[in-house]
């Protein structure tokens, strides 16, 4: 079985979504009755264990290790003569430097930092650029080659937030846990470090790449949302109920009663 279309740049080509299914159909077959099996992607490097869906997905988003081409975690045996060869591929196979993942991450969330560097002798007009946009990418550019630590190679300030936060999310940590043990990795690491203190300015630094949310001001009855034509009314219309809350002695605070969390599709979806 050809593997060659595990080094094809294009994810969207024929003949890499067939060899994902070729794939998914080898390890099902050789792990009858799973439901996870090791994703191969290049961001699990094959030391999580996903749904055969999920994999499927990693496969298409991240791309395949590009070593991994024999299948050896998935049940695929060797023989004599592929050993060796076999031997220097686990030798040969490292984990995807976090560091080029997060630029890639940025260059996805920006595309006109891309775009704006035009070849020699091409006559396209630069995309326009928004000022606000172009300083959240400097921020995030400037975070992204920041050591986290001087002399540290392997992280850089974004990376290190990236990895934490993802963490945070995949394994459900509520905020006050997660200032816990960031508080104690501050410690932890040399004096003069530059990771963030707390989830709130770990929070301020992912915003620039399109992954915060909005908060947006609700009905306490779940009636309406104070947005767009009602953003400036102080009682639902529906209900009169009041918009914030109110004090002991009846004075109204800028408190609002209820609080929906939007999180925009766009930027999720690049």
């Amino acid at each position: 079985m050809s593997r060659r279309w595990i080094q094809n740049p294009n994810r969207c080509a024929d003949e890499y979504l067939d060899g994902i299914q070729d794939f998914i159909e080898f390890a099902c077959s050789h792990n009858p009755g799973a439901t996870r099996i090791r994703c191969p992607c290049r961001r699990c490097n094959n030391t999580l264990w996903e749904t055969i869906e999920n994999v499927g997905f990693h496969l298409v988003r991240n791309g395949m290790i590009e070593t991994y081409s024999i299948w050896k975690l998935h049940g695929e045996q060797l023989d004599h003569a592929s050993s060796s060869n076999a031997t220097r591929v686990a030798n040969v196979e490292t984990i995807v430097d976090p560091n080029d993942e997060v630029m890639d991450i940025i260059q996805d969330a920006f595309p006109f930092a891309s775009t704006n560097i035009n070849q020699e002798g091409e006559d396209d007009v630069p995309t326009p650029i928004d000022s606000a946009e172009f300083e959240q990418y400097e921020k995030l550019l400037k975070n992204a080659n920041q050591e986290l630590y001087p002399g540290c190679e392997s992280f850089s300030v974004l990376t290190a937030i990236v990895e934490l936060m993802h963490g945070k999310i995949k394994y459900r940590m509520s905020n006050l846990c997660f200032d816990y043990f960031l508080g104690v990795f501050k410690r932890m690491l040399p004096m003069d470090n530059c990771l963030s203190k707390d989830h709130k300015h770990a929070q301020k630094v992912l915003n620039g790449l399109g992954l915060g949310y909005e908060k947006i001001h609700a009905c306490k009855n779940n009636c309406m949302l104070f947005y767009k034509e009602h953003e400036t009314l102080d009682k639902c219309p529906i209900c009169n109920e009041s918009r914030f809350k109110t004090t002991s002695h009846n004075r109204t605070t800028k408190i609002p009663q209820k609080l929906m969390r939007y999180l925009p599709l766009k930027p999720r979806l690049q």
